[in-house]
């Protein structure tokens, strides 16, 4: 039923019906009469069945034209009067027209393998640590002037408070998951929405004059006490935005940078038009 609603209503269905205003309005009369179907009918009656050929006509292909413009479009943009984010497929390291997020676990840990409390190589984090590697991390964080809020479970490190940032060249590198006692990174729902809203406000505090681009924050191997799938946890970013009101201001705005896969899509982000 919502797909012969979105048929009809969708956005498919309204821009074929702005065509079909400006066919019937510009294209004379004479044409219905005697073009399309030729019969021996009244004049009305070809005319009426002239346009209703047109209109399905139109109707069909327009919608056939947004089906194949939502399947591979590669980005899309949601707007308000103060602030702009765009989803888009790609590579976050590829991106060189704004400062790009990074996310570590609380303690910004820095050895990357294949031990439960190391990072991950394929992950962002691990991509990052081997494209720009760290050789002192402690002395990133006393310039960022990041303070010690207690020790990790895992190996009683010092942990930093989830959404703060460190500025370093184009890149602002976060503390996000709390380690459990394993070195496994862990969240709530209550703690992720409380990190994204102070991300938000250290982009505010350190984007300047620059887009920001990020990941999906907790996408790959971050843990939550209730099961959240990539689609899910771009929504929750997305919503956390837009209440918060540290935003950034145009022409700047936020990018959110995905990898295209199964069970997400573009198409069924949480106020993008179907």
């Amino acid at each position: 039923m919502s797909k012969i609603k979105n048929f009809f209503f969708g956005k498919g269905g309204g821009t074929a019906y702005a065509i079909i205003s400006a066919i019937f309005t510009f294209v004379p009369e004479d044409f219905f009469k005697h073009g399309i179907i030729l019969c021996n009918w009244q004049d009305s009656s070809v005319l009426l069945v002239n346009r209703l050929i047109t209109f399905l006509v139109v109707l069909i292909l327009t919608n056939i034209c947004y089906c194949l413009y939502c399947r591979f479009r590669r980005r899309v943009t949601i707007s308000d009067n103060n602030y702009s984010i765009t989803i888009e497929y790609g590579d976050l390291f590829s991106k060189k027209d704004g400062l790009k997020v990074v996310h570590f676990d609380e303690c910004f840990t820095t050895s990357v393998g294949s031990r439960p409390e190391d990072i991950k190589p394929d992950s962002v984090c691990g991509q990052y640590l081997q494209k720009y590697p760290i050789a002192n991390m402690r002395e990133l964080i006393a310039e960022a002037g990041l303070k010690s809020i207690g020790k990790s479970l895992c190996g009683q490190k010092d942990k930093y408070t989830q959404g703060s940032i460190i500025p370093r060249e184009d890149f602002l590198l976060m503390a996000f998951a709390k380690l459990d006692r394993t070195g496994r990174g862990i969240f709530t729902y209550e703690k992720y929405v409380e990190c994204l809203d102070k991300l938000w406000e250290q982009i505010d505090l350190y984007h300047g004059t620059k887009d920001v681009y990020l990941p999906i924050l907790g996408s790959q191997i971050t843990r939550f006490d209730k099961e959240l799938s990539q689609q899910e946890l771009l929504d929750i970013m997305i919503a956390s935005y837009r209440l918060s009101d540290r935003k950034l201001r145009y022409p700047y705005r936020l990018h959110i940078v995905c990898k295209k896969r199964d069970g997400f899509s573009l198409n069924s982000i949480f106020g993008v038009e179907k």
